[in-house]
């Protein structure tokens, strides 16, 4: 079972260290995302299907033109990862890939028999090849009118060979802005706490395990550890320029407040490390974090410029107050709070003034305010032996529920475009991160090692 936030603060006023780190910590050397450049279609024309209906896209693996083994395998992949990053979104019916396998696709785009898709019902074929260079790869795609023959989307990408996923997720939005007006969320990140590497903290009488920071793409793939410090490394939360991630550690023996800059492994401490620090989130334009701190005595809210200057404290209250989120505009933070007697969702203005409470579970934690233009809030509330997340509308005033009993489901994290939830679910047996509609639809697990906790998704 997750740790509940409002369990590891009152633990953390109690005990020094639960884990502490003899390593230093070592941020992985992840290169900048390798970003394709494309040449974008000139005319732009619009896929459509029946009257009501979401035009019906097929996606057949590329064509490699050239004849390695590497290249034929980032074909292969380009279409198959292109197909999953469309029918992520449900802006299209995606046509199931084995119902098409048998129609064969020519070496050249211009020779592809469009009555072939027609027959399974295709309004919109995405097709393309993919070439070797001598710098990495050269991909085009073309989005066709399988009714028409038009060209409703063309573009060349050139870039290196080490990552053909990225082209996939790079087409991919591409797409979703030109067809339907939408920013796609192919290229954005998660971020998570995990204890997959089995090892134990150091320095501890418990010789509890660790958890150590990572980030993955944001359907689980390439799943990479950013922090090695035999210590508990929790709770991260991604900058909102996605090249910095603020979490708890409690590498020095008594959770702090971290920043390690995954692009350029360095490692910041804006909190100084002279009191007990935990559970950061970034203010929207990213000049401020908001956490928690008992510097003061009693677990309280506290807002910090991002450098760790300008300390200031935002709520006063002999309860305890944390898990903090800002809302879109940073004029609010919406928070935890036991001072009714059990832990519920509360809403103050960024300077600690007008608090009001929102919610009255029997136990409610885990705010996550929803990105604009959505005006809403994510969070779990104990249903049973375990947890569901919910959300709550500001416009209507009340909440829906997301999930249905099925696990524990924890620590929901937006998608950038408000249309997505990620979190943290035992339905599976083990925690672990997964994600989902806002309308509870389209569920899908993210992870499948270790136990895995507290996502965060990128901007």
């Amino acid at each position: 079972m997750q740790t509940r936030a409002l369990a590891a603060t009152l633990a953390a006023t109690l005990v020094l260290a639960t884990a502490s780190a003899s390593t230093q910590d070592s941020p992985t050397q992840s290169p900048e995302p390798d970003r394709p450049a494309s040449q974008p279609s000139s005319v732009i024309l619009e896929v459509t299907g029946e009257a009501g209906l979401p035009p019906r896209y097929a996606v057949p693996d590329f064509v490699a033109l050239s004849g390695d083994p590497a290249t034929q395998e980032a074909a292969k992949t380009m279409g198959q990862v292109l197909w999953d990053d469309l029918a992520f979104e449900r802006e299209f019916y995606m046509i199931p890939r084995n119902t098409y396998a048998s129609i064969p696709i020519p070496r050249r785009i211009s020779d592809i028999q469009l009555d072939r898709w027609r027959e399974v019902g295709a309004d919109g074929l995405v097709v393309g090849t993919v070439e070797k260079t001598d710098s990495g790869l050269r991909v085009e795609v073309r989005l066709l009118g399988v009714k028409g023959g038009q060209t409703a989307f063309s573009r060349e990408y050139t870039g290196s060979a080490a990552n053909p996923r990225f082209y996939a997720h790079t087409i991919a939005d591409d797409i979703h802005m030109e067809q339907r007006r939408l920013p796609g969320v192919a290229r954005t990140k998660l971020t998570f706490s995990s204890d997959r590497d089995r090892t134990r903290a150091s320095g501890t009488v418990e010789n509890r395990e660790i958890k150590e920071v990572y980030i993955s793409d944001y359907d689980g793939a390439n799943q990479r550890r950013v922090t090695a410090t035999r210590a508990l490394n929790i709770t991260p939360t991604w900058s909102p320029d996605g090249r910095a991630i603020a979490y708890t550690s409690y590498r020095s023996g008594f959770p702090d407040v971290l920043i390690s800059l995954i692009y350029q492994g360095k490692l910041e401490r804006p909190t100084g490390g002279r009191s007990q620090n935990w559970l950061p989130a970034w203010s929207p334009d990213g000049t401020r974090i908001v956490f928690t701190s008992n510097r003061d005595g009693n677990p309280e809210l506290y807002v910090m410029d991002r450098d760790g200057s300008g300390v200031r404290r935002i709520t006063n209250h002999p309860a305890i107050d944390t898990t903090p989120t800002w809302s879109p505009t940073g004029r609010e933070i919406a928070f935890t709070s036991d001072r009714s007697g059990t832990p519920q969702i509360y809403i103050a203005e960024a300077t600690g003034l007008n608090v009001r409470r929102i919610t009255s579970g029997s136990y409610c934690d885990r705010p996550t305010w929803s990105p604009a233009p959505h005006n809403e809030l994510a969070y779990v509330c104990k249903t049973g032996p375990g947890y569901d997340v919910f959300l709550y509308s500001f416009a209507r005033g009340e909440a829906q529920r997301i999930t249905q009993g099925e696990g524990s489901n924890e620590s929901p994290t937006f998608a950038p475009t408000g249309r997505h939830l990620a979190f943290t679910s035992t339905r599976a047996g083990r925690s672990h991160i997964f994600t989902v509609g806002r309308d509870g639809i389209g569920m899908r697990q993210v992870t499948t090692a270790g136990n895995n906790y507290t996502p965060d998704w990128s901007k």
